[in-house]
């Protein structure tokens, strides 16, 4: 969540542009991260690796913010439904696991 929100926040002025998706790379845990390619305004290529772990098969799009100082630095936009996800799955984890706790409690009769 902290890395997260510290890419939010350093990418906030930054411009976004389409990039596609060139491959895989393999992670930690078998996680893959997509490699992409983009253009600036100029035309000229870069290539970035992507830090939010999943599979999207080459030659898809992906959104991506560039540092226009440096577009060399790069980072891929994950969508706002991935972090909303993320905070409701543990959410909905709890409540099931507190009613098993309370089904629990009553005698079997």
């Amino acid at each position: 969540m902290r890395k997260s929100n510290r890419h939010e926040r350093l990418i906030a002025g930054w411009p976004r542009v389409q990039a596609t998706v060139t491959g895989l790379v393999a992670g930690p845990r078998r996680r893959s991260y997509p490699t992409y390619q983009f253009r600036d305004p100029n035309g000229t290529l870069f290539a970035g690796e992507s830090d939010v772990p999943y599979a999207t098969p080459p030659g898809s799009l992906v959104e991506v913010a560039y540092n226009p100082l440096n577009p060399n630095q790069s980072f891929q936009v994950s969508s706002g439904s991935k972090v909303v996800l993320g905070c409701v799955l543990p959410f909905f984890a709890a409540i099931t696991v507190g009613m098993f706790l309370f089904i629990g409690a009553f005698p079997e009769g």
